[in-house]
């Protein structure tokens, strides 16, 4: 099948991390996936979480949110609507949960660093855009402004990948995404090891086999991608 700009179906998008972008943020990037352009910000504070008062570790958690123009017609804000959707709770989560695994808590005691990730520009992928410029922005926070580095455990990236005509796809855009019959986003580390898998069949079931391909060619896509973010911060 023919991918726009005649992409092979297992090769990533132009990627590119732009560290410090953001004078005021202990950490900072802005993240591009092809057309999709989120901004990573990392702030620590000198707290935790109320039900963490008593406990010997920090905490890492996340927020993410698509600005009004992120996409071909004007979304209203979340903030003016008074609550924000499922979707973007569901992702803020992941985010979250996928970042954590990035440190070692302990090493954070007393803080927590907050990761906000604000999509301006959408065209599929935003959540994994946001998992791999995330852990950008928070070691850049950990290196500059946290006087521990053990805090830095290892370097967490994310891809989507997809199913369409029997054809395993990397990096779907969203004219992709849209219309694959499977979904599937995997998070993983720098040993190689699955944080998530996150996967859908929208019209047909999928395979074992196409599966195990998506893991595969996300396993070497996701290397490639961690390449990346030590080249930024190292």
């Amino acid at each position: 099948m023919k991918r726009n700009q005649d992409r092979p179906l297992n090769k990533l998008r132009e990627i590119s991390l732009e560290i410090n972008i953001n004078i005021h943020a202990e950490g900072s990037v802005l993240v591009s996936f092809g057309n999709t352009k989120v901004i990573c910000t990392a702030s620590i504070e000198h707290n935790v979480p109320r039900w963490m008062k008593n406990s010997d570790e920090g905490w890492v958690t996340a927020e993410y949110g698509m600005l009004p123009r992120s996409t071909n017609e004007r979304m209203s804000r979340e903030a003016a609507r008074g609550k924000q959707s499922g979707r973007t709770q569901e992702i803020q989560r992941l985010i979250g949960r996928s970042l954590r695994q990035a440190v070692n808590l302990k090493y954070l005691k007393g803080k927590t660093i907050n990761i906000d990730c604000d999509v301006i520009q959408a065209d599929g992928g935003t959540r994994t855009a946001a998992i791999t410029g995330g852990c950008v922005a928070l070691f850049s926070a950990i290196n500059n402004h946290h006087d521990d580095k053990r805090a830095i455990k290892s370097y967490v990236a994310a891809v989507s990948l997809g199913v369409k005509d029997n054809n395993v796809l990397l990096d779907l855009d969203y004219s992709e995404d849209s219309s694959a019959d499977t979904d599937l986003n995997i998070v993983m580390n720098d040993k190689d090891e699955l944080i998530e898998i996150q996967g859908t069949a929208e019209d047909v079931p999928f395979s074992k086999n196409e599966l195990n391909d998506m893991l595969k060619l996300g396993s070497s896509a996701i290397a490639e991608l961690i390449e990346k973010q030590k080249a930024c911060i190292e």
